[in-house]
């Protein structure tokens, strides 16, 4: 790994689903997050997945890619366009920095109205 690798893209379909288990898996019952009209009564079209979820997503996307040896020592991601179902969001990444078994990764996703999440991912990939 050096830096300026491109890690292949993952996309991933925003599926009603995986919006409401994510958001029951991380204990996030706001209802925005599982109820379409109350969702919309608060001004968005549909529900919309969380944090967690995203964090969680993102954390897949870099072990998926450096393998199950790969420790997670950082996560730091800023939120934007909110995923609702029916969308897919793309998550590409770009190796920003190497120092001995560690990299900084850099991270979008972009689904069909913009750029969902940004962020970094510190990883150490044990020899």
């Amino acid at each position: 790994m050096n830096a300026g690798d491109r890690i292949p893209p993952l996309e991933i379909p925003v599926t009603r689903t995986l919006i409401v288990a994510g958001a029951i898996a991380s204990r996030d019952y706001q209802d925005v997050h599982h109820d379409p009209e109350r969702a919309r009564q608060k001004g968005s079209p549909d529900i919309f997945m969380n944090i967690l979820t995203t964090n969680g997503l993102v954390g897949r996307y870099i072990t998926d890619h450096f393998g199950p040896r790969a420790e997670l020592r950082r996560v730091a991601i800023r939120l934007g366009a909110p995923n609702h179902p029916g969308d897919t969001m793309v998550l590409t990444g770009t190796v920003e920095q190497v120092d001995g078994d560690t990299a900084t990764v850099r991270v979008v996703g972009a689904n069909g109205i913009g750029t969902h999440v940004t962020g970094t991912v510190t990883v150490r990939i044990p020899a």
